[in-house]
């Protein structure tokens, strides 16, 4: 009986529309379902839904008036995360299911695109939970971004839904050359300029654009992934569509230009971080690389301790200079030093044999041309794509086949070879990686492997009538081709050669292909030899790219834990981190053919900052810790002073740093021997109360890892302990690297705290 007073009315309402001929034109609806209300007779939600949907379809009218509503079909239905279906409906049979028991709401379906710079997604960050509505986006810390200067007009730094400048904020908005007052808002909360050091090494020069403005688009690119507001419907020329957002997006920005197309100087750096902390930044986000080894000389690590000194976390690329080993120049103890790595997203272009054989390859073409049932060709002479000159002997109107090998040119001058010819398209079969790194692609043509391009010679070869069809401005997104992340190849690897004796980097972040704001006026792709393109958002690769990732995720922290001094943060952040890319699998290297990264690629991994969020347990450092540490490094008195600056007290120096990583160094020119080094490591609970830590290990090749004590009780939220680790291992007379880690596991509780270690040759060869 209950059924029948369920169904009847709607069975009535439909009679209804029919009487009252509804419109037929139909749209695509979500609706929300009460799933508390479904009638008991119903045997589940997909039957409830389904005979909601089907009495709409009257039994008892005229034929040649059904075909008005047979059309409504139930599309899908939802028993988990959401309550209700998907169905195809005319506004009328809509409003007759608002009507119907258990009716919550319903809007039409819109189309979706993936997420850019997409990142944010791929870093776990969503709006429902985890660390962004915990740290409220990111409101108000305010990141400091010293470059190239910004590009004001971009949408990424519109301030909409801002509260007001935070009253602790000194710094001002400077004008200057095409930039005023006007150009800064709730988002963009400063900006300043620094040229003089510049100026002074060439009296002479004029400055093209006198002010914060960027005329690169470096700064720009790096401050909107750090803090970019939310943007819909960007892409770079029809690739990576969707929606822009920094990975902190409610953070403020205050600009420090320091990068000119006239020149760059380590005193203009040093001025414009300076300023930074004097107006109150609370994180520094510093995407540039000086050649300087000591930390005693280079300017940046000089900088950045008076900023750790003043609670200011400092982000700093770690450079593109790999992947050979021993390239991190700036490894500074007291900054978290970020290394690049790759992203599940790959841009694509649909090959299409006339077999009907499809291959998904590599392409960055800017525009969707016309490459359809053209002649696929290939021949042994022309393959080497290896000049102009020949590929003039290839029929203007086909396909042609470009095979890279070691007798050939590189894939990237095969390109250009084939652009400046009259060829009309192009397949290039190459494994060099660092097509995925560039955006270059100013001719119609796609790159697969030399697997797949087997049997696209194998089919042009065999076949007089061979065709083709390739289809561009493809983005995939997941697992294939490639797992990701992988360490890139271009990132700069430990040890770091100002001081191997702490890990760097120490984290890996995205930083290949990022879509972030640009300059609008810079010539950022091309079609052929003669026709630039720009864009109003660009992708770009390096770690310039990765650190402002990070500095977005400790602004994050830094909202949800005010507190928490600078390195609590970077520990959090490490001891969190993924080392298993999104197959589960331990994070290949790119530089390596791809083998299993190490921690001198990588760091701790790959940043997860909802984990971070809640790390369990951090290693903590005071200014003293660091102070210690400076004192040990054998420098004269001088060289210490550069540094610390002040007045500092040498009475225990010490290289043990309370960091969340170990490094063992040997040297191999010594003879093969057994080495032994004991570490000594204080650790606090941020957990919400007491708590028991067992732990785990995972030891290197050769060595031989103990842990005391092997359990840790705390009694309380924020009480300390502490354990030392001593490792034996063996040193060999070549260049070996093995790694391992510990992970203090909780007891009855969700906290895994990891910790690499690295056994390493402290020097590079030669």
């Amino acid at each position: 009986m209950g059924f029948q007073i369920q169904t009847l009315p709607l069975v009535f309402l439909a009679w209804l529309f029919l009487i009252h001929h509804a419109s037929s034109q139909r749209s695509t609806y979500i609706i929300h379902m009460d799933k508390s209300t479904m009638p008991k007779a119903y045997s589940s939600c997909h039957h409830w839904y389904s005979t909601t949907i089907n009495s709409m379809r009257a039994t008892n009218v005229k034929a040649s008036d059904i075909h008005h509503y047979r059309e409504a079909k139930l599309v899908h239905t939802y028993d988990n995360a959401f309550h209700g279906f998907t169905a195809v409906l005319s506004e009328d049979e809509l409003e007759s299911l608002r009507n119907s028991p258990g009716f919550i709401s319903a809007h039409k379906d819109k189309p979706i695109v993936p997420d850019t710079t997409h990142t944010h997604k791929f870093l776990g960050l969503n709006t429902a939970s985890g660390i962004w509505p915990e740290s409220k986006y990111g409101e108000d810390v305010i990141i400091g971004v010293v470059d190239s200067g910004i590009w004001p007009e971009s949408p990424s730094f519109r301030d909409e839904g801002l509260p007001r400048i935070p009253a602790r904020w000194k710094g001002t908005c400077e004008a200057g050359q095409e930039f005023n007052s006007s150009h800064c808002n709730k988002k963009i909360i400063g900006a300043r300029f620094f040229n003089k050091g510049d100026l002074a090494a060439s009296p002479d020069v004029k400055i093209s654009m006198n002010s914060t403005r960027d005329i690169y688009g470096h700064g720009t690119h790096v401050a909107s992934i750090a803090a970019g507001s939310r943007v819909e419907g960007v892409s770079f020329f029809g690739y990576a569509p969707g929606t822009a957002r920094g990975v902190a997006p409610r953070a403020r920005l205050a600009i420090y230009k320091v990068l000119w197309d006239e020149g760059a100087y380590e005193s203009d750096a040093l001025a414009g971080i300076d300023q930074a902390v004097a107006d109150g930044v609370n994180v520094l986000s510093i995407s540039l690389s000086y050649l300087t080894i000591d930390l005693y000389e280079n300017p940046i690590a000089i900088a950045t301790f008076g900023a750790m000194e003043k609670g200011i976390l400092v982000s700093v690329s770690a450079g593109n200079r790999g992947p050979n080993f021993a390239t991190v120049l700036e490894g500074i103890p007291w900054a978290i030093i970020v290394a690049s790595g790759t992203v599940d997203r790959w841009f694509s272009g649909e090959l299409t044999l006339g077999n009907g054989v499809s291959i998904t390859g590599w392409t960055m073409f800017p525009a969707r041309a016309t490459v359809r049932n053209l002649p696929l060709v290939y021949n042994e002479t022309l393959s080497a794509c290896n000049s102009t000159e020949v590929l003039r002997e290839a029929p203007s109107d086909s396909i042609i086949i470009c095979v890279e090998s070691f007798e050939t040119p590189e894939l990237s001058d095969q390109i250009t070879y084939v652009t400046e010819s009259n060829i009309h398209a192009a397949v290039f079969v190459s494994d060099d990686t660092g097509v995925f790194r560039s955006t270059s692609f100013p001719l119609p043509g796609v790159v697969i492997t030399p697997k797949e391009g087997k049997d696209v010679i194998r089919y042009a070869s065999r076949s007089s009538q061979a065709t083709a069809t390739i289809q561009f401005q493809h983005t995939i997104l997941g697992a294939k081709p490639r797992p990701a992340p992988a360490v890139s190849t271009s990132s700069s690897r430990g040890p770091a050669r100002s001081y191997p004796g702490i890990l760097k980097p120490d984290i890996m972040a995205p930083g290949v292909l990022i879509l972030a704001a640009y300059n609008p006026n810079t010539a950022l792709a091309s079609i052929g030899s003669n026709i630039a393109l720009s864009s109003d958002y660009n992708l770009e690769s390096g770690t310039s790219m990765a650190c402002p990732h990070i500095s977005g995720v400790a602004a994050l922290l830094k909202s949800a834990h005010p507190k928490w001094s600078p390195a609590a943060i970077r520990s959090a952040m490490m001891t969190t981190a993924n080392s298993l890319d999104n197959t589960r699998k331990p994070i290949k290297d790119m530089g390596n053919d791809y083998d299993a990264a190490t921690p001198l690629g990588m760091g701790a991994g790959q940043v997860d900052p909802n984990r971070a969020l809640d790390p369990g347990l951090i290693y903590d450092a005071t200014p003293q810790d660091y102070v210690n540490l400076v004192c040990a490094l054998n420098y004269t008195r001088e060289q210490t002073q550069a540094i610390l600056r002040s007045s500092y007290n040498c009475s225990s120096p010490s290289t043990d740093l309370n960091y969340p990583a170990f490094v063992a160094l040997y040297d191999p020119q010594e003879t093969r021997t057994t080495k032994t080094q004991r570490f000594r490591r204080t650790v606090t609970n941020v957990g919400e109360g007491g708590a028991t830590y067992k732990v785990k290990v995972k030891k290197p090749k050769d060595s031989v890892i103990t842990v005391s004590p092997e359990r840790l009780v705390f009694r309380k939220k924020n009480e300390k302990r502490s354990y030392a680790l001593t490792i034996r291992y063996k040193t060999y007379e070549e260049y070996v690297i093995n790694h391992g880690s510990i992970t203090w596991i909780e007891q009855n509780g969700n906290h895994t705290v990891r910790s690499p270690i690295v056994v390493t040759p402290a020097e590079p060869s030669g």
